[in-house]
């Protein structure tokens, strides 16, 4: 055999074996609907995390300090800072060693300022080793 005569071809398999062949424009459509999917989904999550960090709490309240002043009773320093004419609720709780809770008072925010600062006495069940604040929620 001659060399030279001889052309290289690849085999190909036969047409109805595999399905259609590619088909571009069925390709290029698939592309952009991904696209608009990912635009759209990263553009949730855009929106999502900066209402979640812009959010202004309307109430924003700390323990400064506590004092325990007797066997049922400890004294709680409170302060709030807030939008003006906001007004609302702070839930504070006392604890014994042991964690149980022992005390647990709401304390009232009043809507005039933009802050707050109360030191408040809480009445115990039995001796309490630390104060806390729950939380606060804002008035209707």
């Amino acid at each position: 055999m001659d060399s030279g005569t001889r052309t290289a071809t690849t085999p190909r398999p036969p047409a109805d074996r595999y399905g259609r062949g590619s088909d571009a424009s069925a390709d290029r459509k698939l592309k952009i609907v991904g696209a608009v999917c990912a635009v759209l989904a990263l553009g949730l999550i855009a929106w999502l995390g900066g209402s979640y960090l812009m959010r202004e709490t309307k109430l924003r309240a700390t323990v400064q300090g506590f004092e325990v002043v007797s066997e049922s009773a400890i004294k709680v320093q409170l302060t709030v800072s807030k939008s003006k004419g906001v007004g609302g609720v702070c839930t504070v709780r006392a604890q014994a060693a042991d964690g149980s809770v022992v005390g647990l008072s709401d304390v009232p925010v009043p809507a005039q300022g933009g802050g707050y600062d109360e030191t408040v006495t809480l009445r115990t069940t039995a001796r309490s080793t630390t104060a806390e604040l729950l939380g606060c929620t804002p008035a209707k």
